[in-house]
């Protein structure tokens, strides 16, 4: 059994491809494009993260117009606030200011038929 290691390998790699110096320009090569294709993906990743961020939408607010209840938890008085958070067709996920217990999902007809909700 020999005692030379990782010394051993690398003499028979170098051997292979020419020489140390050889080794020596490979392996700085190598890990120059190992380098350069990862700082080339985090810029674009960075990119990609921070125009994403720069586009947070806000989100309007409606006011209720009138008093009405859609669930047993859901009770909308007169100046009450609210905001759209999700909507599929007529079922609409909506944000009450102020409410501990959001969000609810409503009709949008009952939205129509409270506030100034129109779409």
């Amino acid at each position: 059994m020999s005692n030379l290691g990782m010394y051993q390998v690398m003499t028979k790699v170098a051997k292979k491809v020419g020489g140390p110096i050889n080794l020596i320009v490979l392996t700085m090569g190598v890990g120059g494009v190992i380098y350069k294709s990862g700082e080339v993906a985090f810029k674009k990743m960075y990119k990609k993260i921070k125009n994403q961020s720069g586009k947070l939408e806000v989100l309007k607010v409606y006011t209720v117009t009138s008093y009405g209840t859609s669930s047993k938890d859901l009770i909308l008085n007169l100046g009450d606030k609210y905001r759209i958070l999700e909507s599929d067709g007529e079922s609409v996920l909506i944000e009450k200011i102020g409410d501990t217990n959001n969000p609810y999902f409503v009709s949008a007809d009952f939205l129509r038929s409270i506030s100034d909700f129109c779409a």
